[in-house]
């Protein structure tokens, strides 16, 4: 059994549906998109991640990102450092250009809420290799 099943049984928002985005992702993942600014520059969205799921990598052409951590255990790397364990509370600010990947860990759902503005870019999927060091590092 998974830890943290709570965040798809209980979700603190909407859980949302299968994520369109899904050929950007390693996984499962859940998108509720929970306001767009007038502009249609920002959106706010609820993902929630099935164990083992994570984003390739990415980034945000001409904004940023802000990831609100509600719920289970996650992990977020910027390239060429070490990953960070995410839990309910954390906050990551993630400016425009910066090459990332965020998503949960191998035995845990995990969700966030994410502020995006600007258009995004993604790219090669996180290697199962990288991903494997990526949870060892947080473990």
């Amino acid at each position: 059994m998974a830890k943290h099943e709570e965040v798809k049984a209980h979700p603190l928002f909407a859980f949302g549906e299968e994520n369109p985005y899904g050929a950007s992702f390693t996984g499962q993942s859940y998108l509720a998109m929970l306001a767009q600014a007038p502009d249609r520059q920002t959106s706010v969205g609820n993902v929630t991640f099935e164990p083992g799921c994570r984003n390739n990598w990415h980034v945000h052409l001409d904004g940023y990102q802000i990831l609100l951590v509600t719920g289970g255990e996650g992990l977020y790397q910027e390239e060429g450092k070490p990953a960070r364990h995410l839990r309910a509370g954390d906050v990551v600010v993630t400016d425009k250009g910066v090459k990332h990947w965020h998503g949960a860990t191998k035995d845990s759902w995990f969700s966030h809420i994410a502020i995006t503005a600007g258009a995004s870019e993604f790219y090669e999927p996180v290697t199962d290799e990288a991903y494997d060091t990526a949870n060892k590092e947080e473990g």
